[in-house]
């Protein structure tokens, strides 16, 4: 498996994922967790296989090849935050394509 990570430190707060970086307008799902805040959040891009998560200045970018490797890596992601208690679900908005990525995926089962 090839996933390629860069961690990275980026003094600012999530909205400036919210609203710039990681939206759906660009692809991007949020994955929700009871641990979102100003400081913390994580979105994922199904199209290009891509999770980013923002945590007190922390950033972590994970790109995967493999459809595979996407749904695994996303997989570990969900299943680490409903050991811990933290899981909601991955939004995919209002908009039917992006659920539709998920499905395609076989991940629909962690939407919300």
């Amino acid at each position: 498996m090839t996933i390629k990570r860069t961690d990275e430190f980026c003094p600012a707060d999530r909205y400036l994922y919210d609203f710039r970086l990681c939206t759906y307008e660009k692809g991007w799902s949020q994955v929700d967790t009871r641990q979102d805040a100003s400081y913390y959040g994580s979105w994922t891009n199904p199209e290009r296989r891509e999770i980013f998560t923002y945590c007190e200045g922390d950033t972590t970018f994970i790109q995967c090849d493999t459809d595979d490797e996407y749904r695994r890596a996303l997989r570990e992601l969900a299943d680490w935050n409903k050991q811990a208690g933290y899981w909601l679900g991955i939004d995919p908005g209002l908009q039917p394509e992006m659920k539709q990525r998920f499905e395609r995926l076989g991940l629909a089962d962690l939407l919300h």
